[in-house]
């Protein structure tokens, strides 16, 4: 979905102060911030790395953080993750930063290592492992499209095998729907942008802006299998080999993971018997057909076996079920194709996935799909494209334990449907979502799945034209959305977000969002947050020129206002700017108000600004809301702008039991604090409570 942002950054009156946290917004924008200037040897945040040991004590993370600070949330996975600027290195510790368009604001933790060629990174196992995934970033090609560079993997000092690292899936410049050149003008010309606070179309002269313009989507991961389990205090050195055509290779993480034996399924339709290509030469996609009709007619799975299977085009699925060997062991592989003519959905592209029936048609039912890999071929935004990993309408369907990567997005769901349950799930590297329920999805949810380095929204419920209903997400991570929000609600009814945890959105959104927008309907119902953990969220808002909360409510469309909106439990921990925001545009600010929010037993630790920004008229309640280490006054009230004598349009009830003194007497019901862009104290590391 379209993500351009208009209002407080076209029609404000007031210039921003570029001030506080993590360097100047318009700075970082340009090419010379992180494009060509990090590849020049000079990325924002660059320090010389100290001497360091033969190895270092692991140190073990979640979303960057220590493990105890997240304890009971998140998803459960396997691997064990170590950023690479805790490991043992030559090479150079870049970051923290946290504006847009810079290596190190794309990185977990905001931190990476960036390598020379010759320089190495290396880690220490901290458990047994016989596999490791690296996160990491090289240079586009200098017209775009990518290149390929070695990274040697050495394993207590024998070298073990060389991975051919790529950034052919990663680099996109532009305006959305972006571009793989580096080298274009403006997409859209005609669109207001915050580096000129202008209309380029509508200045004169016309604004001269740098190429290539706004870098991003920086990182890209491979999976490597170690042929043997080694042991806990084993050593895994990652080095930038001298001649790499990589000018630089950036490290931001290793996870390293037991996998253990492929899954043998015996009694199945196994898709080797119907003809499949386990090494990828020739097409499998009618050989997994054959072994699907006739798993239906005997009433069996069907297995696909080790093996990496092209398909270039979507397999329909319905009434069946489908397991691999495990997401390490079976890989379905496909390439994007373009179409002869436009399909009827819009589609000028095809590629690899599974799909089930559109509901037009009646969608599919009992679907299950199981332990297997899904990796695609998508290097480009088109959003008519049906390009994504699982797609279609699938109820009273599973899916679980699948790892989807270079799909648009992961899975796709357009309803009506009812009754999907989508586990233990890894789906990284997305042009756009990394899981998207779109209209009418009822009584599904989606539980211990991992995202990293979506496109858009990681998590998202979408209620266009007709609501979704009873949804819950729980218990899942979500890491390093490029563009928009960790986990967002668009309209429904009685849907849940809990467990979660959410660190590092980069621009337009943040780690949690309720928003009245693209054309949604209403919310209504019960809306229940409880016991998130959102870090390092609450970005930059580069059209509006303001921080926004780690929690964003937005009413754009329509008000908020029919739903009983309950935020219990969460924790936001060191927040950019606010932890809580609730917004709606300058145009509409008149219109649309935002009431029925209620907090309760909410741990804020740090945040650069406030602990709520109210840029909206309504009310919220607060009660055994903790804050620490805020970076201005607690709440920043302007309401919608007006600033009468009575106070602002904003109104806060105090219920009690809010510690921090954040939420002081002089504050309440409605006293106009409002400071449009104050400045930012960042705050300390989050700790325990």
């Amino acid at each position: 979905m379209s993500r351009k942002i208009s209002g407080y950054g076209a029609t404000s009156a007031r210039r921003p102060r570029r001030t506080g946290l993590y360097a100047a917004a318009v700075a970082s924008m340009t090419a010379a911030a992180v494009g060509l200037g990090v590849m020049a040897g000079a990325p924002a945040g660059a320090r010389p790395a100290a001497p360091v040991p033969a190895a270092r004590a692991p140190v073990v993370t979640r979303a960057a953080l220590a493990p105890a600070l997240v304890a009971g949330r998140g998803a459960k996975v396997a691997f064990a993750e170590q950023e690479a600027e805790n490991a043992a290195t030559d090479g150079t510790v870049i970051g923290p930063d946290r504006t847009a368009y810079t290596l190190p604001s794309e990185a977990s933790g905001r931190q990476a290592v960036r390598l020379e060629p010759g320089e190495h990174v290396e880690f220490t196992l901290p458990s047994a492992a016989d596999a490791i995934t690296v996160r990491y970033s090289i240079p586009d090609a200098p017209g775009g499209g990518g290149i390929t560079a070695p990274l040697d993997v050495a394993v207590n000092g024998k070298k073990r095998s060389t991975m051919t690292l790529t950034s052919q899936f990663s680099w996109l410049y532009n305006q959305y729907p972006f571009s793989n050149d580096p080298g274009a003008g403006l997409l859209h010309p005609d669109w207001w942008i915050t580096e000129c606070s202008c209309v380029p179309a509508a200045t004169t002269p016309v604004p001269a802006l740098a190429k290539p313009f706004r870098p991003s989507h920086f990182y890209d991961e491979q999976r490597l299998l170690l042929g043997r389990t080694y042991r806990a205090g084993d050593t895994v050195r990652l080095t930038a080999p001298a001649g790499s055509r990589a000018a630089w290779t950036v490290v931001d993480l290793l996870d390293s993971e037991l996998v253990g034996r492929p899954h043998v399924e015996l009694r199945a339709a196994d898709v080797l018997a119907f003809g499949a290509d386990p090494t990828g030469r020739r097409d499998a996609a009618g050989a997994i057909e054959k072994a699907i009709a006739f798993a239906r007619r005997a009433h069996l799975k069907v297995y696909i076996p080790p093996g990496t299977y092209r398909v270039d085009r979507h397999i329909v699925v319905d009434d069946v079920t489908i397991t691999g060997a495990g997401d390490w062991y079976t890989k379905i592989k496909g390439r994007e194709v373009t179409l002869a003519q436009p399909a009827a959905d819009g589609s000028v592209h095809t590629g690899v996935g599974f799909y089930g029936k559109s509901a037009a048609d009646g969608g599919s039912r009992n679907v299950h799909l199981s332990g297997f890999a899904i990796e695609g071929d998508v290097r480009e935004r088109v959003d008519t494209d049906q390009v994504n990993g699982i797609g279609g309408a699938l109820s009273d369907s599973t899916v679980e334990g699948l790892h989807i990567s270079h799909t648009k997005v992961g899975m796709w769901f357009d309803g009506p449907m009812k009754n999907l349950r989508v586990s233990g799930t890894t789906i990284v590297d997305q042009i756009a979502d990394a899981i998207n329920f779109h209209t009418g999805v009822t009584d599904s949810r989606v539980t211990n799945t991992f995202v990293r380095n979506s496109g858009d929204d990681g998590l998202a419920l979408w209620s266009e034209k007709t609501a979704n209903a009873r949804n819950i997400f729980d218990h899942n991570t979500v890491q390093t959305p490029v563009l928009a929000n960790g986990i967002a609600l668009y309209g429904g009814t009685d849907n849940t977000v809990s467990n979660n945890l959410v660190a590092d959105p980069v621009r337009e959104g943040s780690a949690l969002h309720i928003g009245s927008r693209f054309g949604a309907e209403p919310f209504t119902g019960k809306v229940d947050l409880h016991d998130n953990t959102t870090v390092r969220a609450g970005t930059y808002e580069l059209n509006w020129k303001i921080g926004l909360g780690a929690l964003w409510v937005f009413a754009l469309d329509k008000s908020i206002d029919a739903a009983d909106i309950r935020v219990t439990g969460d924790h936001y921990l060191d927040s950019t700017y606010n932890a809580i925001m609730l917004v709606s545009d300058w145009a509409v600010k008149d219109q649309y108000d935002i009431e029925g929010v209620h907090f309760k037993d909410i741990r804020v630790d740090g945040t650069g600004t406030s602990v709520l920004s109210a840029r909206a008229a309504g009310g919220a309640s607060f009660e055994n809301v903790d804050a620490r280490h805020v970076g201005a006054v607690g709440v920043n009230n302007c309401g919608s702008f007006h600033f009468p004598a009575t106070g602002s349009e904003f109104s806060l009830t105090d219920l009690g039991g809010n510690d921090g003194d954040w939420l002081a007497p002089w504050l309440l019901p409605n006293t106009i604090t409002c400071d449009d862009r104050p400045v930012v104290v960042p705050p300390p590391a989050p700790g325990g409570w």
